[in-house]
């Protein structure tokens, strides 16, 4: 992997962690069996330094899985327009890693922790919503190799 570029943006890997945890979606990227990329924004959670994510049982993203397990995920943070700078604030991270799908314990454990992020206050009903589609879903964990991050602030 190449160096970062611009080494005065850098975060640390703290910094990069904290950011994956907090974002709101991320951009999952895969290559296809012809050497396509594809890249799709999803939700997302980060449960014990894996990234989980659900999908549906067939697509493009799922045929690119099974032909190659290494995967990039990008996610940003805040951001705003500096239109006088010709520049923007913002925060991102990227992780390289290998992808692959979960079952049992683990998927309950991903669905929950999707709940968690985004429907915390709908515990109860979102429990009884997993437990009617968990069958009609399939959910992935990303096993970060590499984290980097970089952030302008001003």
């Amino acid at each position: 992997m190449k160096a970062l570029r611009r080494k005065d943006r850098a975060i640390t890997e703290d910094e990069a962690l904290a950011l994956l945890n907090a974002a709101e979606y991320g951009v999952l990227s895969t290559v296809a069996d012809n050497g396509k990329a594809y890249g799709v924004p999803l939700n997302y959670c980060v449960i014990d330094d894996f990234i989980y994510f659900h999908c549906a049982v067939e697509g493009q993203k799922i045929d690119n899985i099974s032909h190659n397990k290494s995967v990039s995920f990008c996610a940003v943070g805040n951001t705003k327009i500096l239109p006088d700078k010709f520049g923007t604030i913002y925060e991102s991270v990227i992780v390289s890693g290998e992808i692959e799908e979960v079952f049992d314990s683990d998927k309950q454990l991903a669905l929950e922790g999707l709940l968690h992020k985004y429907s915390s206050e709908f515990i109860d009903e979102g429990l009884k919503y997993i437990e009617g589609l968990k069958e009609k879903t399939k959910v992935f964990k990303i096993t970060i190799n590499t984290v980097t991050g970089k952030a302008r602030k001003k």
